[in-house]
Protein backbone atom coordinates (compact mmCIF):
# COMPACT_ATOMS: atom_id res chain seq x y z
CA UNK A 1 0.00 0.00 0.00
CA UNK A 2 1.01 3.61 -0.54
CA UNK A 3 0.22 6.61 0.74
CA UNK A 4 -0.20 10.62 0.03
CA UNK A 5 1.02 12.66 2.64
CA UNK A 6 -0.57 15.57 2.20
CA UNK A 7 0.87 18.74 4.12
CA UNK A 8 3.83 21.18 4.86
CA UNK A 9 7.45 20.79 4.37
CA UNK A 10 9.59 23.63 6.28
CA UNK A 11 12.66 24.88 7.51
CA UNK A 12 13.19 24.80 11.31
CA UNK A 13 15.74 27.15 12.76
CA UNK A 14 15.85 26.67 16.22
CA UNK A 15 17.90 28.80 18.68
CA UNK A 16 19.00 28.51 22.21
CA UNK A 17 18.44 31.64 24.47
CA UNK A 18 20.96 30.86 27.85
CA UNK A 19 19.31 33.09 29.76
CA UNK A 20 15.03 33.34 30.60
CA UNK A 21 12.71 35.68 28.61
CA UNK A 22 11.23 36.74 31.62
CA UNK A 23 14.18 38.71 32.77
CA UNK A 24 14.87 40.45 30.01
CA UNK A 25 11.01 41.50 28.55
CA UNK A 26 9.29 43.77 31.12
CA UNK A 27 5.25 43.63 31.70
CA UNK A 28 4.87 47.22 31.94
CA UNK A 29 6.77 47.85 28.87
CA UNK A 30 5.53 45.33 26.86
CA UNK A 31 3.32 47.66 24.92
CA UNK A 32 6.69 49.20 23.08
CA UNK A 33 8.46 45.96 23.25
CA UNK A 34 12.21 46.64 22.03
CA UNK A 35 14.29 42.92 22.98
CA UNK A 36 17.42 41.06 21.91
CA UNK A 37 18.63 38.23 22.61
CA UNK A 38 22.32 36.46 22.17
CA UNK A 39 21.60 33.31 21.06
CA UNK A 40 24.87 30.79 21.46
CA UNK A 41 22.95 28.06 19.98
CA UNK A 42 21.50 27.28 16.15
CA UNK A 43 20.09 24.83 14.74
CA UNK A 44 18.59 24.29 11.29
CA UNK A 45 16.33 21.11 10.56
CA UNK A 46 14.18 19.57 8.32
CA UNK A 47 10.30 19.87 9.15
CA UNK A 48 7.19 20.10 8.12
CA UNK A 49 4.38 17.79 8.85
CA UNK A 50 4.52 16.03 5.20
CA UNK A 51 8.18 15.93 5.38
CA UNK A 52 8.26 14.63 9.05
CA UNK A 53 5.55 11.71 8.21
CA UNK A 54 7.17 10.72 5.18
CA UNK A 55 10.47 10.28 7.11
CA UNK A 56 8.97 8.46 10.09
CA UNK A 57 7.15 6.08 7.98
CA UNK A 58 9.99 5.60 5.85
CA UNK A 59 11.58 4.33 8.85
CA UNK A 60 9.38 1.89 10.08
CA UNK A 61 9.55 0.61 5.97
CA UNK A 62 6.42 1.83 4.75
CA UNK A 63 5.83 3.68 1.20
CA UNK A 64 4.67 7.25 1.28
CA UNK A 65 4.65 10.57 -0.66
CA UNK A 66 4.45 13.84 0.87
CA UNK A 67 2.43 16.45 -0.82
CA UNK A 68 3.34 19.67 -0.59
CA UNK A 69 4.79 23.04 -2.20
CA UNK A 70 8.08 24.43 -1.78
CA UNK A 71 10.31 27.30 -2.64
CA UNK A 72 13.38 28.00 -4.61
CA UNK A 73 15.25 27.17 -1.53
CA UNK A 74 14.40 23.55 -1.30
CA UNK A 75 17.32 21.90 -2.68
CA UNK A 76 18.79 20.84 0.63
CA UNK A 77 15.86 19.27 1.87
CA UNK A 78 15.41 17.74 -1.62
CA UNK A 79 18.70 16.46 -1.56
CA UNK A 80 18.52 15.07 2.57
CA UNK A 81 14.86 13.31 1.31
CA UNK A 82 16.93 11.43 -1.63
CA UNK A 83 19.49 10.09 0.94
CA UNK A 84 16.63 9.22 3.17
CA UNK A 85 15.11 7.51 -0.14
CA UNK A 86 11.82 9.14 0.08
CA UNK A 87 10.11 10.04 -3.16
CA UNK A 88 9.55 13.90 -3.91
CA UNK A 89 7.38 13.50 -7.33
CA UNK A 90 4.15 15.11 -5.76
CA UNK A 91 6.04 18.57 -4.06
CA UNK A 92 5.75 21.32 -6.36
CA UNK A 93 8.45 23.41 -6.12
CA UNK A 94 8.09 27.42 -6.99
CA UNK A 95 10.85 30.09 -8.00
CA UNK A 96 9.02 32.89 -6.95
CA UNK A 97 8.53 31.42 -3.08
CA UNK A 98 10.56 30.69 0.06
CA UNK A 99 9.93 26.74 1.22
CA UNK A 100 8.02 27.61 4.43
CA UNK A 101 9.98 28.98 7.71
CA UNK A 102 9.61 28.61 11.50
CA UNK A 103 12.22 30.68 13.72
CA UNK A 104 12.00 29.45 17.13
CA UNK A 105 14.15 31.06 20.41
CA UNK A 106 13.84 28.77 23.49
CA UNK A 107 14.93 30.29 26.77
CA UNK A 108 15.56 28.12 30.09
CA UNK A 109 12.73 27.37 31.18
CA UNK A 110 11.26 25.57 28.09
CA UNK A 111 9.55 29.14 26.82
CA UNK A 112 9.31 29.49 22.62
CA UNK A 113 8.72 32.54 20.53
CA UNK A 114 8.35 31.59 17.31
CA UNK A 115 7.95 33.57 13.94
CA UNK A 116 6.35 31.34 11.07
CA UNK A 117 6.97 32.44 7.42
CA UNK A 118 4.62 30.09 5.26
CA UNK A 119 6.10 31.19 1.60
CA UNK A 120 5.19 28.33 -0.82
CA UNK A 121 2.71 26.50 1.52
CA UNK A 122 0.27 28.86 0.97
CA UNK A 123 -0.25 27.82 -2.73
CA UNK A 124 -0.47 24.43 -1.66
CA UNK A 125 -3.81 24.43 -3.98
CA UNK A 126 -1.44 24.13 -6.71
CA UNK A 127 -1.38 20.77 -5.76
CA UNK A 128 -4.02 17.83 -6.76
CA UNK A 129 -4.95 14.15 -5.61
CA UNK A 130 -3.65 11.62 -8.15
CA UNK A 131 -7.05 9.69 -8.56
CA UNK A 132 -5.13 7.05 -10.53
CA UNK A 133 -1.27 6.64 -9.37
CA UNK A 134 -2.21 3.29 -6.57
CA UNK A 135 -2.46 6.00 -3.74
CA UNK A 136 -4.16 3.44 -1.25
CA UNK A 137 -4.44 5.96 1.85
CA UNK A 138 -3.96 9.60 2.25
CA UNK A 139 -3.22 12.28 4.81
CA UNK A 140 -4.71 16.00 5.44
CA UNK A 141 -1.99 17.66 7.88
CA UNK A 142 -1.38 21.26 8.53
CA UNK A 143 -1.02 22.98 5.28
CA UNK A 144 -2.40 26.21 2.97
CA UNK A 145 -5.76 26.91 3.51
CA UNK A 146 -7.13 26.22 0.77
CA UNK A 147 -5.21 23.32 -0.07
CA UNK A 148 -6.32 21.47 2.40
CA UNK A 149 -10.03 22.20 1.31
CA UNK A 150 -9.20 21.27 -1.83
CA UNK A 151 -7.54 17.88 -1.33
CA UNK A 152 -10.03 16.90 1.09
CA UNK A 153 -12.67 16.81 -1.72
CA UNK A 154 -10.34 14.96 -4.19
CA UNK A 155 -9.66 12.19 -1.63
CA UNK A 156 -13.21 11.72 -1.14
CA UNK A 157 -13.94 12.06 -4.94
CA UNK A 158 -11.24 9.37 -6.01
CA UNK A 159 -12.86 6.91 -3.17
CA UNK A 160 -9.19 7.16 -1.39
CA UNK A 161 -9.53 6.90 2.83
CA UNK A 162 -7.74 9.22 4.21
CA UNK A 163 -6.89 10.40 7.88
CA UNK A 164 -7.82 14.18 8.76
CA UNK A 165 -4.91 15.86 10.99
CA UNK A 166 -5.53 19.31 11.44
CA UNK A 167 -3.01 20.17 14.27
CA UNK A 168 -2.23 23.76 14.51
CA UNK A 169 -3.90 24.24 11.16
CA UNK A 170 -8.10 23.91 12.96
CA UNK A 171 -8.25 27.41 13.99
CA UNK A 172 -7.85 28.42 9.61
CA UNK A 173 -11.35 26.90 9.59
CA UNK A 174 -14.99 27.14 10.60
CA UNK A 175 -17.19 25.10 12.53
CA UNK A 176 -19.08 24.27 9.28
CA UNK A 177 -15.78 23.50 7.14
CA UNK A 178 -14.45 21.78 10.32
CA UNK A 179 -17.89 19.36 10.02
CA UNK A 180 -17.39 18.96 6.27
CA UNK A 181 -13.42 17.81 6.90
CA UNK A 182 -14.96 15.19 9.48
CA UNK A 183 -17.56 14.25 7.32
CA UNK A 184 -15.13 13.05 4.39
CA UNK A 185 -12.24 11.60 6.22
CA UNK A 186 -12.25 8.35 7.19
CA UNK A 187 -10.31 9.22 10.78
CA UNK A 188 -9.32 12.25 12.75
CA UNK A 189 -6.32 12.15 14.60
CA UNK A 190 -5.75 15.05 17.31
CA UNK A 191 -4.44 16.14 20.34
CA UNK A 192 -5.95 16.75 23.73
CA UNK A 193 -6.61 20.68 23.01
CA UNK A 194 -6.97 20.54 19.31
CA UNK A 195 -9.85 17.91 20.01
CA UNK A 196 -11.51 20.06 22.80
CA UNK A 197 -11.19 22.82 20.02
CA UNK A 198 -12.50 20.69 17.39
CA UNK A 199 -15.41 19.81 19.77
CA UNK A 200 -16.29 23.45 20.39
CA UNK A 201 -16.13 24.46 16.93
CA UNK A 202 -17.97 21.32 15.18
CA UNK A 203 -20.86 21.10 17.88
CA UNK A 204 -19.99 17.21 18.12
CA UNK A 205 -18.90 15.61 21.40
CA UNK A 206 -15.72 13.19 21.06
CA UNK A 207 -18.19 10.27 20.80
CA UNK A 208 -20.70 11.91 17.96
CA UNK A 209 -17.59 13.13 16.12
CA UNK A 210 -16.24 9.46 16.24
CA UNK A 211 -19.88 7.86 14.98
CA UNK A 212 -19.06 9.74 11.76
CA UNK A 213 -15.50 8.45 11.12
CA UNK A 214 -13.85 4.82 11.64
CA UNK A 215 -12.10 5.80 14.51
CA UNK A 216 -10.88 9.29 16.42
CA UNK A 217 -7.39 9.27 17.87
CA UNK A 218 -6.48 11.64 20.54
CA UNK A 219 -3.07 11.78 21.60
CA UNK A 220 -2.22 12.95 25.56
CA UNK A 221 1.38 13.29 25.82
CA UNK A 222 2.65 11.29 28.70
CA UNK A 223 -1.05 10.10 29.26
CA UNK A 224 -1.13 7.99 26.34
CA UNK A 225 -4.14 7.97 23.80
CA UNK A 226 -7.13 7.21 23.60
CA UNK A 227 -9.00 5.62 20.38
CA UNK A 228 -12.85 6.19 19.87
CA UNK A 229 -14.33 3.40 17.64
CA UNK A 230 -18.05 3.94 17.32
CA UNK A 231 -18.24 5.42 20.54
CA UNK A 232 -16.24 2.53 22.49
CA UNK A 233 -12.79 3.61 23.78
CA UNK A 234 -9.63 2.01 23.26
CA UNK A 235 -6.66 3.24 25.58
CA UNK A 236 -3.45 2.87 24.46
CA UNK A 237 -0.70 3.17 27.28
CA UNK A 238 2.80 5.56 26.60
CA UNK A 239 5.56 3.87 25.70
CA UNK A 240 9.08 3.70 28.21
CA UNK A 241 11.45 6.58 27.18
CA UNK A 242 14.84 6.29 27.64
CA UNK A 243 15.91 9.59 28.19
CA UNK A 244 13.73 12.44 27.05
CA UNK A 245 15.41 15.32 24.59
CA UNK A 246 12.62 16.78 22.21
CA UNK A 247 9.06 16.88 22.25
CA UNK A 248 8.98 18.56 18.74
CA UNK A 249 7.82 16.46 16.24
CA UNK A 250 6.54 13.24 18.09
CA UNK A 251 3.35 14.31 17.08
CA UNK A 252 4.31 13.62 13.10
CA UNK A 253 5.90 10.57 14.40
CA UNK A 254 2.77 9.41 16.20
CA UNK A 255 0.82 9.45 12.79
CA UNK A 256 3.50 7.59 10.87
CA UNK A 257 2.74 4.61 13.34
CA UNK A 258 -0.98 5.07 12.73
CA UNK A 259 -0.42 5.27 8.82
CA UNK A 260 1.40 2.14 9.17
CA UNK A 261 -1.00 0.23 10.90
CA UNK A 262 -3.47 1.09 8.88
CA UNK A 263 -1.69 0.16 6.02
CA UNK A 264 -0.88 -3.69 7.69
CA UNK A 265 -4.55 -3.96 8.86
CA UNK A 266 -2.83 -4.28 12.36
CA UNK A 267 -5.67 -3.59 14.32
CA UNK A 268 -6.08 -1.24 16.66
CA UNK A 269 -4.90 -2.53 19.88
CA UNK A 270 -1.46 -2.89 17.96
CA UNK A 271 -1.54 0.34 15.42
CA UNK A 272 -2.00 2.57 18.48
CA UNK A 273 0.78 0.57 20.37
CA UNK A 274 3.44 1.00 16.65
CA UNK A 275 2.24 4.79 16.56
CA UNK A 276 3.30 5.05 20.91
CA UNK A 277 6.62 3.73 19.83
CA UNK A 278 7.53 5.65 17.57
CA UNK A 279 6.53 8.76 19.56
CA UNK A 280 9.22 7.47 22.16
CA UNK A 281 11.33 6.82 19.79
CA UNK A 282 11.55 10.85 18.04
CA UNK A 283 11.44 12.18 21.76
CA UNK A 284 14.84 10.52 22.25
CA UNK A 285 16.30 12.69 19.88
CA UNK A 286 16.71 16.56 18.79
CA UNK A 287 14.65 17.74 16.02
CA UNK A 288 12.07 16.11 13.85
CA UNK A 289 14.05 13.65 11.35
CA UNK A 290 17.65 12.83 13.28
CA UNK A 291 16.32 9.19 15.23
CA UNK A 292 16.78 6.26 13.24
CA UNK A 293 15.75 2.35 13.52
CA UNK A 294 15.26 -0.39 11.26
CA UNK A 295 12.38 -2.32 10.68
CA UNK A 296 13.76 -5.20 12.47
CA UNK A 297 15.49 -2.73 15.66
CA UNK A 298 11.68 -1.44 15.59
CA UNK A 299 10.10 -5.07 16.26
CA UNK A 300 12.40 -6.45 18.43
CA UNK A 301 11.61 -2.36 20.79
CA UNK A 302 8.27 -3.62 20.00
CA UNK A 303 8.77 -6.37 22.35
CA UNK A 304 10.44 -5.30 24.89
CA UNK A 305 7.91 -2.26 25.28
CA UNK A 306 4.67 -4.48 24.97
CA UNK A 307 5.51 -7.94 26.06
CA UNK A 308 4.43 -8.93 22.35
CA UNK A 309 5.59 -9.66 19.01
CA UNK A 310 4.72 -7.43 16.18
CA UNK A 311 3.07 -9.66 13.46
CA UNK A 312 3.49 -7.84 10.09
Amino acid sequence: MTALICGSVAYDTIMVFSGRFSEHILADKIHMLNVSFLVPQLRREFGGCAGNIAYNLNQLGGKGYPMATAGRDFQSYSDWMKRCGIDCRYIHRLDDEFTAQAYITTDLDDNQITAFHPGAMNRSALNHVPGDAGISVGVISPDGRDGMLLHAEEFADAGIPFMFDPGQGLPMFSGAELRRFVELATWVTVNDYEGELLSQRTGWAPAEISERVDALVVTRGGKGSVIYLQGNRLDIPVTPVDEPLDPTGCGDAYRAGLLFGLMNDCGWETTGRIASLMGAIKIESHGTQNHTITPEAFRQRYKDSFGRELEI
